[in-house]
């Protein structure tokens, strides 16, 4: 070519061009207004570009575009690269008619609708190397808009019997298991077919196919699906720490605009451990703990036991547990359904069992733990006890204040009479909370005496005292007089005489703690200078 090369062009550092500056300005807008300014001495002129989109190959179709007195051949493969390159050299600011190369590609962009499905997913892999031109100038939406469509149409002309409706009823209702399962398999491939070529782009590009198919009202389900999909697909091709935290936190973020419903728990489960040593933000791990915790009654033992983060020292990591909690009563605990609050309930009182015999478990988390839901949670307060039971008897060397503190959580009415009967001769606890479990034992039983009183024709005498000294403390007295048994109910006659023993049993009980706290009472008067007082039991 006799046309000298007065012009060299370093495009991103890739590459250097010898080109001609006179046949690069008559088509190139940016070339023609950065020599405008300059006297343009001398033949070795150079420009340097830093963000030439699509880089050296890029510049070199533009170039030949130039060269052939703009003609190039268009096609799918090329026509991202050129539009993007042509907006950055501003080539639609020059006036040759239909030499405009962004007129050129325009029109071949109107025929997106042609292209085949591998044609749309190259341009716009191709696009990931030329933002943000690709995104600034509308092409990269004109791509994703073409390829959510193709998408959505195919899901919607797929067999996708739906199990409320009637005419797929008689359909199953005549197939047999081989049949049925064939058919599922073949509706799983028909909606998922494309997540293979989809899953590689990058998290960007990923990011803003999530949000248009969302706003486009695109199944939740699947999009769950293809995310949790791109995730694991993604982490297998990453190698360093960075390129996963940044797939983790964009994963996160789309999950999160997706309804509840369609997101696994025991998948949000597995990312929780998995970005557990990623170096992720507090936001997005914010996120990842509140979607979690939207579901948590669909949690299971095994996953709340996380351990601990590192450079802690207690075994399992309550902290996360109690943010899933506070997630889940983010609405408030009357706005949760009754059954669902139970479930969460039972799932805690498994893990406080769990966690319990933590040496390192301070009593401030414990506590935390079972005061974080309603006391209409549980029907029960037995496995709660047994918890305590434990945890005390791990950390027995805590204060008499922080014991009772924790024993006050306990619901005494919502106790086993097995669990009662045990606490009252449970020494780990403090002496008040075995007074209390009496007195509502007590309490019951007077209820249950006085409603057969009404019903029958028996006559007793009851006499109960309550009294508080100044600590606070109950004194009972209780005494069951004299019973008569005259009446022809036999069954009635039983029931009657095996409340009189458990009375008479009480009471045996309460003497024994009476003598019990009067030796305590009197060897913390001998070692003390300013003596507490301690509660006195009286028969």
């Amino acid at each position: 070519m006799d046309v000298p090369c007065d012009l060299e062009m370093d495009v991103n550092g890739e590459e250097v061009f010898m080109v001609n500056k006179n046949v690069l300005s008559f088509y190139c807008g940016r070339i023609r207004k950065l020599f405008s300014k300059s006297k343009g001495r001398g033949s070795n002129v150079k420009v340097i570009f830093h963000d030439f989109p699509g880089g050296a190959e890029s510049f070199e179709l533009i170039a030949r575009f130039c060269y052939n007195k703009g003609n190039i051949s268009v096609n799918p493969f090329n026509v991202s690269a050129l539009y993007c390159g042509a907006h950055f050299m501003e080539m639609d600011k020059c006036d040759f008619g239909s030499q405009n190369l962004v007129d050129k590609m325009e029109k071949s962009l109107k025929d997106i609708r042609y292209w085949t499905w591998s044609e749309l997913v190259v341009a716009l892999r191709q696009c990931q190397n030329l933002v943000p031109v690709a995104s600034s100038s509308g092409m990269l939406d004109r791509y994703l808009d073409s390829l959510i469509g193709r998408v959505a149409s195919s899901c919607e002309a797929s067999p996708c019997p739906s199990a409320s409706s009637p005419e797929s009823g008689g359909f199953r209702l005549s197939c047999d298991t081989r049949s049925t399962e064939s058919l599922r398999t073949s509706i799983f491939r028909t909606t998922t077919w494309w997540f293979d070529d989809l899953a590689s782009f990058e998290p960007f590009l990923f990011e803003m196919l999530i949000k248009q198919m969302v706003s486009k009202n695109f199944d939740h389900i699947v999009l769950s699906k293809f995310i949790f999909y791109y995730q694991k697909t993604k982490f297998a091709a990453a190698t360093t720490t960075g390129e996963k935290s940044k797939i983790m936190e964009t994963v996160i973020g789309m999950l999160y605009l997706l309804d509840s419903s369609a997101v696994p728990c025991k998948n949000l489960f597995v990312m929780l451990r998995v970005s557990a040593h990623l170096n992720m933000s507090k936001c997005c791990r914010n996120k990842l703990q509140s979607m979690i915790g939207s579901q948590l009654d669909h949690a299971t033992l095994d996953n709340l036991l996380l351990p601990s983060p590192l450079g802690t020292s207690y075994l399992y990591d309550v902290n996360s547990v109690l943010k899933f909690l506070k997630s889940f009563l983010s609405r408030g605990a009357c706005s949760v359904p009754l059954t669902r609050l139970k479930k969460v309930a039972h799932l805690m009182d498994l893990y406080v069992a769990e966690v319990a015999p933590d040496p390192r478990l301070k009593p401030a988390k414990f506590l935390a733990l079972i005061r974080s839901l309603p006391d209409s949670a549980r029907d029960s307060h037995d496995r709660i006890y047994h918890a305590m039971d434990m945890y005390l008897e791990v950390h027995s060397g805590l204060p008499e204040e922080e014991k009772m503190t924790i024993c006050c959580e306990l619901n005494y009415e919502k106790l086993s009479t097995e669990a009662r009967n045990h606490l009252a001769q449970n020494n780990k606890f403090p002496s008040k909370s075995a007074v209390q479990a009496l007195i509502s034992q007590q309490s019951k039983l007077k209820s249950l005496l006085q409603k057969t009183n009404q019903d029958s024709p028996c006559r007793f005498q009851r006499t109960e005292s309550l009294k508080k000294d100044d600590q606070g403390c109950e004194q009972i007295v209780l005494y069951a007089r004299k019973l008569d048994l005259s009446t022809q109910n036999d069954n009635l006659r039983a029931h009657l005489q095996g409340m009189q023993w458990r009375v008479m049993e009480l009471e045996r009980v309460c003497r024994k703690m009476q003598i019990q706290m009067t030796k305590i009472m009197k060897s913390r008067l001998t070692s003390q200078t300013n003596p507490r007082s301690l509660p006195r039991l009286c028969s």
